[in-house]
Formats: C-alpha cells, structure tokens, sequence
C-alpha cells in the first residue's frame, strides 16, 4: 500500500463540505490518495446510529475518516444537513432542504458526482475481479458460459456500508421531438430532457424504514423558455417518507411523507413516471393485508413543481380515498373496488363563478386469464359531488381483451380495446358532465402521441405487441376517436383542453393514430427505447384547426445505479 498521509483524507472532506469546486478540480491527486486510503478500510463494520452507544473506543480513527467523508458526501450531493453524535457513525439526518443554484452549478455538481461514483466503483471492485486467477488446462470442451449478471454500479458500495444503509439512482436521458404542433403549420421542437435520482434508504429496524429521493430534471435545446415543469425542476427532494412494518409481509403497513402513489393501471392516480419531472404526493397511506384481501387507504394532497424553489403541496387541495385488491374469488382474476373523494379550491362553475370542488369517484377494476391462452382488463368509474353551485355526474370506463398466440414461436398477444369518457353535453345548464382523470399515468394510454385524454372521448384501439428475442420488445397499435359530445372539448393526455368549439358545429371524428415502440435490454441496469406516433387528423380537427398532422418520435436511454 505505500506509505499514505492519513491527513489526505481529512483534507479532502474538508474540500467537500466547502463546496470548493476549483480547489477540488485542482486538487486531483489529493482525491486519489484519499480513495487510495479508503479502499482497504471499507471491510470494518459500522456501529448503527440506531444502537446503544458503544463502550470503549468508537472502532478505529480510519472509520471516523471513513464516515467523514460519506458525510460531506451526502452534504454535497444529496442535500442532507448531517450532524455528529459520535466521532464515527452516530449521525443524525436534520433537516432535508433546497441549496439552490443556477444550471452551471448544476451541471458541475452532476459532473463531481459522476466522478465520485466512477472512483469508488474502481476502488471498491474486488482483486479478483480485476486480475482473475488461472485455470488449469483441460481437455474437455468447456461450456458454454452463462450469460453475465449486470449489477448497479452502487452495489458494490453497498456491499461495503453497513445493512442499514443503501444508496441507489438512475439516470435517464430521452431525445424527442414534434411537427404539428397544436396541428399547425410550422410548430415543431427537438430537445433533450435529463433526469437523475439518487435515492438513499436508511433501516434502522426491520419495521421502520427512511426514504429519501432527490431528483434533478433538465431540458436542453427547447424553442421555449423559460424551461419549466414538466420538462425541467432542478435538484429537489421528490420522495421523503418512514415506513413503519414488515416489509416482507405487509400485514399493516404504514408510509407517512412524499411519495409516490399508484393505483390499477393508473387510469386515475399514478407517478406519472414518463414526463421529465414525474409526479409525487405529501400523502399518509394504510396499507391493510389478510389473506386475499388488500385494502389501501389514503389522504394526500399532490406536491407542485416549481422550477428554483422548494416544491410543495398548497392546502386545500386534497384527495383521499381507498382502493381494493381481491384474488382468487373469480378464477384467475383479481378485482380490485375503489373509491377517491377530492377536494379543491379556485374551481369555477359552468358560468365562470368561483367555487369548491367536492366530487367522489366510485368505480371498481377486473384483470384476469381466460382459457384458451385470452385476457381482459376491464375498469369503469362515476362521478358526483359539486363543483359550487354546479352538480357533477359523469362516467367513463376501460376495456381490453388480448389474445396470445400460442402456437407461435415468439407468442405474439394481439389486443382491442375500447375507452370512454363522457363529455358536457349542455354548457352553462349547471350539470359539469367532463369526466375529470384526477392525477393519472396518461402516457400513452389514448395513444402515444399523448394528444387525447380519458375526458371526453371515444376511444377504438386495436394492436400487437411479441418479442423477438429475450431482450428485444416491440409493439405496434392504432387508434380511431369521436368525441363524446360535439360541444365539449378535445382534451390531452393531462387533462388540457386542446380545442373547443361550443357550437358543436365542427363535428366528431377527431382522428386517428399509428404508432410503433421497441424496448431493448441490454442487462439488468441498462435499457434502451424508442418510438414513433403519427396523429391523422379527422373531421373536428380540420375543421377546428389548421389540420396539420403530428409526429413524434423519441429515443430514450435508462441506467440504474
């Protein structure tokens, strides 16, 4: 090992926790020795800061160095103000918060952390792994080698820190552009949306665990600007929660903080995972388990994103519900009854008054196999309540029947499915009749081109989707829709209205929609994806519009870490 300045150590968490970006760029050297010195330490075990103190001696000085260093770590990357109880792993998480910056700073604290990663991968990697050791000759032909397990590049890091502690991220990167936009001429865009998580997850007991998720989303190459959500929200915590049971078996199980919820096939609630930014709630959630029953009650309010300051969820607007799962009473299949209640300030009626939204949502989901190698997916919601002086009643439902050739090499499935939801069908009569989504995954659900919703709407769908090979995944639909009624709107995937035409004079067929994606795994951490979706538009459209068809492809690149 050479003889090594213990002090190198010390010098270079002392670089970290001043945040000197120069001093650390120069002082290159300084963090190899400091790596170099960490790297025969990291078999010693931690003492948990969940445990009695113990007697004696804090383990030995290289672990105070050790923690030191994973301490302005975390200080620096993942925005926890840390402070000490003990000389070596006794610490204590003080507060979460936004430490602000501009995207130069960003960029450059992205770029540090890769490094750090990079480094302590090198470092941590087992002799073995680099120099193998010699295998006697044989004469017998050898096998053929099975195919090599890819781990998270923090594994190995993992392996090293105490069972308490794990860290884990994911870095994605999506290349996509549009024509048509708002089916005009001349409106298009190509950009590159960034994203990466870093997720800590602390056990201190087998029934309690800590959650932390700070997430950064950037927009690059974008016509408009300023970038905002959904495209761009710099570095900020989307996830901080305690989760107190057994996770192996959730009997009751009880998540209280930021996270994310999902429902069914998120129809209605989900992380909206597919958009730069996604989706996270300030929620309590109860998770109750016995036998073929599970039941999920919940109180949330959804957090909303500010580009360059703190997210957070604004009062008075709540949603709370409960949401079922029952197998094995109908063969094969689970049914899964729920029931949403949300309450929300600054609505307005019909007329364009103020009011309150109080509008309850009772529907209920069926999955399951039929013989002869076919599926279906079946799920329906209503809604009533009021909207202040306006009473609400609309429907919408969900169906989809596969059918998986069998006999066929790859097994290609084959599906059809229909979609509904109802539309206002006399403005101004003090009856709101729009379906509202609540909070869902919408991606891709009336189409990949995310430019109809489930509001208002008559959806036909017919596709197939096989994989050709183990890690290759491709699918392929086609979409038709009507709007439910004329008078109401054509609204997207968010739930925005595209276009309207009160009169009702521009009719119904909005459209139809191609699309293709493939999917290829190349190992455990790694993915790639790609699509493309081309929007036709029908007679509402043209006539509503210029009538400019849409196109959108995308690339996409996934890493987990």
């Amino acid at each position: 090992m050479g003889n090594r300045n213990p002090e190198s150590l010390w010098s270079f968490a002392d670089l970290l926790s001043k945040h000197d970006n120069a001093a650390l760029f120069t002082h290159s050297e300084l963090i190899v020795e400091a790596f170099a010195l960490l790297a025969p330490t990291f078999s010693y075990k931690f003492v948990p800061p969940f445990a009695p103190q113990p007697t004696g001696v804090c383990r030995r000085e290289i672990s105070a160095q050790y923690t030191a260093l994973i301490v302005s770590f975390l200080k620096r990357f993942v925005l926890i103000d840390i402070t000490f109880q003990c000389p070596i792993a006794r610490t204590t998480a003080s507060a979460v918060h936004w430490s602000g910056g501009n995207r130069e700073g960003i960029l450059k604290r992205i770029t540090e952390l890769t490094l750090f990663f990079v480094a302590l991968l090198w470092i941590t990697l087992p002799a073995s792994a680099q120099q193998p050791s010699p295998q006697p000759a044989s004469t017998v032909a050898p096998k053929a080698p099975p195919a090599p397990t890819t781990q998270p590049l923090l594994t190995h890091v993992n392996k090293e820190l105490p069972a308490w502690l794990k860290f884990s991220g994911e870095y994605r990167m999506r290349l996509e552009g549009f024509d048509g936009g708002g089916f005009k001429v001349d409106t298009r865009d190509a950009y590159a949306l960034s994203r990466v998580r870093l997720n800590m997850r602390v056990s201190p007991t087998y029934w309690m665990r800590f959650q932390i998720q700070s997430q950064d989303a950037q927009a690059f190459w974008k016509n408009t600007k300023p970038d905002a959500p959904p495209f761009e929200d710099t570095m900020d915590i989307r996830q901080a929660y305690v989760e107190f049971g057994k996770a192996e078996v959730p009997s009751v199980l009880l998540r209280v903080g930021r996270q994310e919820l999902v429902f069914g096939e998120m129809r209605l609630i989900g992380h909206l995972n597919w958009t730069n930014t996604a989706r996270s709630f300030d929620a309590a959630r109860l998770t109750l388990q016995r036998g073929k029953v599970k039941v999920d009650l919940f109180a949330a309010s959804v957090v909303n994103l500010r580009e360059a300051t703190a997210n957070k969820s604004s009062g008075g607007n709540d949603l709370h519900g409960a949401y079922g799962s029952i197998t094995k009473v109908i063969p094969n299949a689970t049914i899964e009854p729920f029931m949403f209640w949300r309450l929300a300030r600054g609505t307005k009626t019909e007329l364009g008054l103020p009011g309150k939204t109080d509008r309850k949502v009772i529907g209920v989901r069926f999955v399951g196999k039929l013989p002869r190698n076919f599926d279906y997916n079946f799920e329906t919601a209503g809604q009533t309540g009021t909207v202040g002086s306006d009473d609400v009643r609309a429907f919408a439902s969900h169906s989809t029947v596969g059918y998986t050739i069998a006999a066929l090499k790859k097994k290609p499935r084959l599906f059809a499915e229909y979609n509904y939801a109802s539309g206002d069908k006399t403005p101004g009569d003090g009856v709101q009749q729009t379906f509202d989504q609540l909070y869902p995954t919408g991606h891709d659900k009336m189409g990949l081109a995310d430019q109809v919703g489930w509001k208002n709407i008559h959806d036909l769908r017919g596709g197939i989707e096989f994989k050709p090979t183990t890690k290759l995944a491709l699918a392929g639909s086609y979409h038709s829709w009507w709007l439910a009624s004329p008078t109401d709107a054509l609204y997207n995937a968010a739930g925005a209205v595209v276009v309207k035409v009160p009169s009702g004079t521009a009719g119904r067929h909005v459209g139809q929609e191609a699309d293709v994606q493939m999917t290829y795994t190349l190992n455990s951490t790694t993915s790639i994806g790609a699509g493309y979706a081309n929007v036709f538009p029908g007679t509402f459209l043209k006539n509503a519009t210029p009538g400019k068809q849409y196109r959108i492809p995308y690339v996409m690149f996934t890493y987990s870490f």
